[in-house]
């Protein structure tokens, strides 16, 4: 992670947003869709009455956590990102197993993450055969590749972090016996200061660095590139 972190950094900064938008918007819509879509397998039709079953980021971007925080971190020059898009909504009274129902919807965000850093893996190894060629734009295919799997992966080991209410709070919640399950439960109204608290302190990239960095190396291992 670091490697590619370095590498995008040495982008002069219009190129490097520029080749970063699409990764980041299907990152986040993938992401969001794909509970939705579990939820509907389960029996829960929610998401899609409401709509939230598209691919149409701009039903999935929440102002504050995707677009205004973000923004305002890069203007002071926090020298970290934070945000959150709008959640998926699930009805989990419509879910045939609800405690069970639950660990899958949860799972499949960060399961659509970890689908969309292989395929980015595959758009850096096209783009090295493409540069090859000489053709132009295979620089920036693998830039963007490089983007896609970032962003992802770090989304991915994020979100499973056993803090309700990211994806991995709710998974633990499912598989967790009641008592402890509830009392993790209880947790989830404080789970965003707490992740705040971890950022800032710099446990949060403790926890998720090392795992990110596997991750990494297992995609470039798998399309065929050097880790």
């Amino acid at each position: 992670m670091k490697e590619i972190a370095e590498i995008l950094l040495g982008l002069p900064y219009v190129e490097r947003v520029t080749i970063s938008i699409l990764p980041v918007l299907f990152a986040i819509t993938v992401h969001e869709a794909a509970h939705g879509w579990a939820a509907k397998q389960l029996g829960d039709p929610t998401a899609e009455r409401l709509g939230r079953l598209t691919l149409n980021p701009l039903k999935h971007i929440d102002p504050v956590g995707t677009v205004l925080l973000p923004l305002v971190l890069i203007m002071l020059k926090a020298g970290f990102l934070f945000g959150w898009a709008k959640p998926v909504p699930i009805t989990v009274q419509n879910l045939r197993r609800p405690k069970r129902d639950m660990v899958l919807v949860a799972v499949a965000g960060p399961g659509a993450n970890l689908l969309m850093a292989v395929f980015w893996g595959v758009i850096v190894k096209l783009g090295v055969s493409v540069a090859s060629t000489g053709f132009m734009f295979g620089e920036a295919m693998q830039y963007m590749g490089l983007v896609g799997i970032f962003i992802n992966i770090l989304l991915m080991v994020f979100n499973l972090l056993p803090i309700p209410p990211l994806d991995g709070g709710r998974v633990a919640v499912g598989l967790l016996p009641g008592p402890w399950a509830w009392r993790l439960s209880r947790i989830e109204p404080y789970g965003i200061f707490i992740v705040l608290g971890l950022l800032l302190t710099g446990v949060l990239w403790m926890l998720v660095g090392p795992a990110s960095e596997l991750f990494v190396r297992m995609i470039a291992m798998l399309v065929g590139l050097s880790a």
